[in-house]
Formats: structure tokens, sequence, C-alpha cells
């Protein structure tokens, strides 16, 4: 096959079970046509990969992490791709599809949000086209996602710094298949282990070396990719749990392989802890203070891990600002110099933007989505600047109350850069401490910290997974439940939406 004909199309989110917030039109920029193809680096003009097929953008869109995604918006953006679908087969025969999903979005209603989409578009395109899905490690892999997907992969660091690299890898075994004519045989595992993000970070171990083996696993004759899912723990759906899934064309090796790696998974289920030094968030600030007054240098960093947008928090969670600001050693004088991003009020900050800088402003903010956790915080300070036009978070204002200056937002932004802040005017070298809602530090946060606390605090994202709750996973469930004996870490091999002698497994 010459020019194999591959259409490109695509709804991510990571979505919290626990989040208020629900995601609509408003989260999710949407992509068709010339854009689309321009999302993606390595289908630029005159790439290779741009050459080697016929790609056909269809439909993109993609959100920040949140709560589960109106049901209407969703079947809005499924009718979309499978319309848009219909129109590519019209034109002629449909080679591959390239399915760019994150693996954990909740629709509301729905358990398997992936699943059904992946059918949508497989009832669309038929049997015959391969379909490959860069997905993020901490998706959740379903027996239908399974069982549909003929290539999947997923990233293989967290942060999650070679998402580009993964999308590439993907794209390329996607064009290399097809120009095989033949399916690619996945061994499937299912491993009962649901741990937070931040305690399988692969800048520590024991994640470091399970991922890290996975290039060499991939140059073994009869395989071609290798994963690894650690799963998405903020969901509460039967789909919850980690997985392993190998690839290739020798059934042996493959097995082997997903086999091995589960079980190395399984046995240092209890070795996962936090990535960063954790501890309350009054205990992050004193460490803060303490780095200050050794003379350590800024900035030392404290996640507001509970509502970090990033793993799906609402952004609007006020339990973290409220106590700062009563908190009389960062609001007096001599206070530390402390950043705090940020909440959300639409409301709000039209109050605001009918002040000018240098006014003294009183408003009480936030908690309007997410208030199960806290109420709305009266901001009672010194308007320092005004903002416009960031394209997530809209207007800002940055208030100051003695040593705090306190971000409001009028829409749901993470502040996950160093430029989030510097675009407001403020470089993180002038803060003693820094608190945003994050939990591992992303990388240009992580290089600029002098010292760094993982403040378990509460809210939809929160680390204690059992203070949570979870009511609809499949049990038993590690670090729930005791485990007498290992479980069956067995594959199910796959071809097509088949298993190949072996029983079917659950998902």
């Amino acid at each position: 096959m010459s020019h194999p004909r591959i259409a490109i199309v695509g709804i991510a989110i990571e979505s919290s079970a626990y989040a208020a917030h629900r995601a609509g039109y408003r989260d999710f920029p949407v992509l068709t046509g010339d854009a689309l193809l321009e999302r993606y680096a390595f289908l630029a003009e005159g790439a290779p990969l741009r050459e080697a097929a016929e790609w056909i953008p269809v439909f993109m869109a993609r959100a920040i992490p949140g709560g589960a995604v109106l049901r209407e918006v969703y079947d809005d953006f499924r009718a979309r791709i499978v319309d848009g679908l219909r129109a590519v087969v019209a034109e002629g025969p449909v080679d591959g599809v390239y399915l760019d999903i994150h693996g954990a979005m909740s629709v509301v209603g729905m358990d398997d949000a992936e699943g059904d989409l992946i059918t949508a578009v497989r009832e669309v395109v038929g049997p015959d086209p391969l379909i490959a899905a860069p997905m993020d490690l901490h998706g959740n892999v379903s027996e239908t996602l399974a069982l549909q997907l003929d290539l999947p992969t997923c990233y293989r660091l967290a942060p999650h710094e070679d998402a580009w690299e993964t999308k590439e890898r993907s794209a390329r075994a996607l064009v290399e298949w097809i120009g095989r004519d033949e399916r690619p045989l996945r061994a499937w595992v299912r491993v009962p282990i649901l741990l937070p993000g931040e305690k399988t970070s692969t800048r520590v171990e024991p994640a470091k070396s399970l991922y890290a083996q996975i290039e060499q696993v991939e140059k073994r004759a009869g395989i071609a990719d290798a994963a690894i899912w650690i799963g998405y723990a903020w969901a509460d759906e039967p789909r919850c749990h980690a997985t392993v899934m190998v690839t290739g064309d020798d059934r042996d090796a493959i097995v082997g392989e997903a086999e091995r790696i589960a079980g190395e998974l399984w046995d240092v289920r209890e070795d996962f802890a936090f990535v960063g030094p954790p501890g309350s968030l009054d205990e992050g600030i004193a460490a803060g203070i303490a780095h200050r007054d050794a003379g350590g240098e800024r900035p030392y960093f404290v996640s507001d891990s509970g509502d970090n947008p990033g793993a799906g928090g609402s952004g609007d969670v006020t339990w973290t600002l409220a106590r700062l600001l009563e908190k009389p050693e960062l609001t007096g004088e001599g206070a530390p110099v402390v950043f705090v991003a940020s909440i959300f009020d639409q409301g709000v900050i039209e109050e605001i933007f009918a002040h000018a800088p240098g006014d003294a402003v009183d408003v009480v903010a936030g908690a309007r989505v997410d208030h199960r956790v806290s109420d709305p915080v009266r901001i009672r300070g010194e308007l320092v600047s005004l903002h416009e036009g960031d394209p997530a978070a809209g207007r800002i204002a940055v208030i100051r109350v003695g040593g705090i200056r306190a971000i409001v937002t009028e829409f749901r932004k993470a502040f996950h850069a160093v430029a989030d802040f510097s675009d407001l005017g403020l470089d993180v070298r002038d803060a003693d401490i820094v608190v945003t809602k994050i939990g591992y530090l992303e990388p240009t946060l992580y290089d600029a910290a002098k010292g760094w606390t993982l403040a378990l605090t509460p809210g939809p994202v929160d680390q204690d997974l059992e203070r949570l709750g979870h009511r609809r996973i499949e049990r038993p469930m590690f670090p729930y439940d005791e485990f007498r004996e290992r479980p069956d870490l067995s594959a199910a091999v796959l071809r097509g939406d088949q298993y190949v002698g072996a029983e079917g497994a659950r998902a």
C-alpha cells in the first residue's frame, strides 16, 4: 500500500468523579481541518510521516482535566466525529484511524466514555481499518477499549515530558502496521492496583525503573510496543485499575513480557510513595518560612494537591486560601511574599474589574462550583493588577493581603508553569513561597523550586483515596483490600476484537 488514508479524531479530558465542575463547550477548544493537522508538528508539510499517508483531519476537542463531561456536549462531539468519518468513508476506503484520547474521560451517566467513542468509530469505519491511540499513562483501559484498539500506547514519563514523542510514536506505528497488511497481537493484563499519580511519578522509584525498561522491551524480536497504564485514581468506574499491554506479532514474546511486567508492578505495589516531601498545608508553610529564615534561595513551593486542575480538580476550592489568609505571619508586617494560585469566580471578577490597581477591594470569592470542601472566602486587600485575554482564565486579578498575592481568575486555569506567573508580572524568584494547585511539579516549576512540600489538602483529587470513598471500582483492589495470594496476572491475547485462544478477561 503506497499511500494509506488515515483519519484523525479525538476527544480528550481527564475527569474526576469527585469534582463538582462539569466540562462544557468552553472547556474544549475544537480543532478541525488544517488547524487540526497543525496540532502535530510531526505531520508538518514535508515531514516523513506527513508524506507517508493521506492524513485526514476530522475533529479533535481537548480540555484540561476537570469534572465529568456534560452528556449533551459529549453526544454532540461524538456525532461530529461520526458524521465526519462517514463523509471520509464515502470518499474512499479508510485504512487507519488515529484516535487522540486521554483514557480517563468520564461523561455524566456513562461508565466507559472512551469505550463508547471507539465503538462508534468502529461502527462507521468497519472492522478492517487499524485504530491507534496515544494515551496518558493515567488512563483506564476497559475491555471494550482493549478489544477495539489495535495499536495502544501510552506515555512513559510522569510528568508527561514525552507526550508529543508518544503521539508521534503512535502515528509512526499506525503507518508501519498498515504497510504490513496485518493486525498486531496484543497481550493485555488487568492489574488490581489503584494509586494517585503523585505516588507514581517516573522521577522516583519504583515507577522510574518500571518505565525505563520499556524501550528495551520493545526492541525484542516480535514486540512493537509495551505500555503500563498506572490508571486514573479519581474516577469511580469499574475500569479504574492499572493495565499492562504489549503489542507485536510474536505471541509468546508479548505474553511473556506482559506477564513479567505486570508481575513486577504487582511486586513493588507497597513501594510507591509520594514523589515530593508530603505534609499538611501548615507544615508546608512552616517549612517555606524556615527555608527563608535560613537564607535559602527563592522560591519554596507548596502544592495544593487536593484541588489540582491538572488532575481533575474543580479549581475554585477555597480551603487553602482561606487558611492562608487566617495566618497573621503571612498577612502582617514583615510577612514573606507568598503567591497563591488560584481560584476562579466570574461574578467576582466583574466586581474587581470595576476597580483600578491601587484600590482597596473587599470581595467574597470562590467555591461557586465546588463548595463541598469549603465556603467562599473573603479577600480584603489592595488590588495589585488586572489582566485580560488569557485564553484559559479570561480576566485575572492579583490582590495583595500582607505578604499574600492572591490570584483570582474569571475561568478555570492551572498555574503549572513559571510563565503562568510571569505573564501577570509575578516573578517566582521574588516569592518566598509559591502556593499553587498542583501535585508533582511540572518541569519549569520543578526547575525553579529551591524547596518543596506536597501539601495533602482536601479536594476533588484528594491524595487520600480512602477519604474520597470509591464505591464502584472492582474489588479486591490494592490498597483497599488485603491479598492473601497473588492475583491472576495472566495475559489475555487479542487480535482485532477477538480473544485468541484465551478466556475473556473482565476490565
